[in-house]
């Protein structure tokens, strides 16, 4: 069983892929960075794999022998699984002329995707990161008060100036990314891949539609912001 530097294991992986080159090497990678990491070779094996004991995130490969990705992930999102009640990360292993696929998977809930080739140190970096997502440190859910604005991750809720402000789920996830980074600059597509998690879109007006629409419920002056800043030719940032 993999472990960190500190003796500890961090998260069970199922990575399933066809290419034995891919495996050996990525599955060095993950055990080095301290996860325990199973393999199947194909969509069969990698349902077997998963309902015998649910990983903690899955790296899955869209084209595989037998059934494809996209059924496993069906498979592994629906009601035969025993453990379909509880959400299971998946990053898609996919190479560059499999766009359609990837956007089907994004779509049914994939939570990120590599294009190979890739650098199996960014593939652990996006492990790291979905799992961050799926199941955040404690003092991620800490109240966070900045300046006039008070923002209850656990409650889900905002205040401005002791008003609850009524965010829709999307205005809320922003303010809150940003509340936790105070003063630091995040570009539109930052903004897309981590808040929205589409690193795929090409079109991010919608970042600019919500700041304006975060702007109008947060902000005495909305024309002259005092948190959410537009830093030019950059993007926003949140300032204290």
């Amino acid at each position: 069983m993999a472990t960190n530097a500190d003796g500890h294991v961090r998260a069970s992986l199922l990575l399933v892929d066809d290419e034995p080159t891919i495996t050996d090497v990525l599955s060095r990678y993950l055990r080095r960075a301290g996860y325990e990491t199973r393999i199947a070779a194909d969509g069969e094996e990698a349902v077997a794999l998963a309902f015998q004991r649910r990983p903690d995130l899955v790296l899955l490969d869209l084209m595989l022998p037998g059934i494809d990705g996209l059924e496993v992930m069906r498979r592994l999102r629906g009601p035969s699984n025993p453990s379909a009640h509880t959400r299971l990360p998946i990053i898609l292993l996919t190479a560059r002329g499999e766009e359609s696929d990837r956007v089907v998977g994004l779509r049914l809930g994939a939570d990120d995707y590599v294009v190979k080739p890739f650098s199996p140190a960014e593939v652990v970096a996006r492990v790291d990161a979905v799992l961050r997502r799926a199941h955040p440190a404690p003092d991620a859910e800490e109240v966070i008060e900045v300046g006039a604005v008070r923002v209850e991750p656990a409650a889900r809720r905002a205040f401005v100036r002791g008003e609850e402000a009524a965010l829709t789920q999307r205005e809320f996830d922003l303010l809150l990314f940003l509340a936790r980074h105070p003063g630091q600059v995040f570009s539109r597509d930052q903004l897309m891949d981590l808040v929205w998690q589409y690193a795929f879109y090409t079109d991010t007006s919608t970042v600019t539609v919500h700041v304006r629409r975060l702007r109008a419920k947060i902000e005495a002056d909305p024309g002259r912001p005092e948190h959410l800043q537009t830093v030019w030719g950059v993007g926003y940032r949140f300032q204290p």
